[in-house]
């Protein structure tokens, strides 16, 4: 039984991959998710379904457009790839009976991801939506309403120290963005697993951001986005959260 359940979660992952590859191409953008077909963004010859098969296309057509035979960016398989691998992580760790809702969530998180480390910017829209139906999920699903709302206070005190951060740096440590995503985030994960969340973002982000200066690939003092930091932070907190909170109390 479970060996189906991860061949399923891994082929819905591969679709669901498919679907946010396009999405974080066209929403920076501002074209439609729904405007038809995608093209190629060389001859700009719409792709066929058999060409547009997650990974498998990409492998059987040798990574190159079937009609002028450029490259086809890594972008596709990879995000593909990451979120068929993350929606069967999700799958053996998280609640079977709300693992709907938490794959919504780690589609959202991907896309921003993607999406802030190509274009520097944390859509509003898709935070929005996260949030809203973090929001929902809480008020309809959970049995108690005091742990939505110690929720809601553990977003909007951390979403308070990233503006403080802001306000600090006059921007230029932290975006208006990155507030209102960890907002959504300590929403989502509550107390004590925000504190997990934002460490880890932080950790993650000092150090990388420690390599690119020594490689000589950033510039001390340049923003770089600290978004996709954020998001690495909140899927160790959602996946592995209470695992690292037992081994941090020991």
């Amino acid at each position: 039984m479970q060996i189906f359940l991860i061949l399923a979660l891994a082929a819905i992952g591969l679709i669901a991959g498919s679907f946010i590859s396009a999405l974080t191409y066209r929403l920076p953008r501002e074209i439609s998710i729904a405007k038809g077909r995608s093209k190629c963004v060389f001859c700009r010859k719409k792709i066929s379904w058999y060409d547009n098969i997650p990974v498998i296309s990409y492998i059987l057509l040798g990574g190159k457009c079937r009609s002028c035979k450029k490259s086809i960016s890594l972008r596709y398989p990879i995000i593909e790839v990451a979120t068929s691998v993350l929606f069967v992580l999700a799958g053996l760790i998280l609640n079977g009976i709300f693992l709907p809702f938490y794959l919504i969530i780690i589609s959202g998180l991907l896309a921003i991801f993607v999406i802030d480390l190509e274009n520097s910017i944390i859509p509003d829209s898709i935070v929005f939506f996260l949030f809203l139906i973090t929001v929902a999920f809480n008020l309809l699903l959970m049995t108690a309403p005091s742990d939505f709302y110690v929720k809601l206070v553990s977003g909007f005190v951390a979403s308070l120290f990233l503006l403080f951060i802001h306000l600090l740096t006059k921007g230029r440590g932290m975006g208006l963005g990155d507030v209102k995503f960890v907002l959504f985030g300590g929403t989502l994960l509550g107390f004590p697993n925000t504190l997990v969340f934002l460490f880890s973002s932080f950790l993650t982000g000092a150090g990388v951001g420690i390599i690119l200066i020594l490689t000589k690939r950033a510039k001390f003092g340049k923003p770089i986005p600290f978004g996709p930091y954020l998001v690495f932070g909140l899927m160790i907190a959602l996946l592995f959260g209470d695992y690292l909170l037992k081994r941090w109390l020991q």
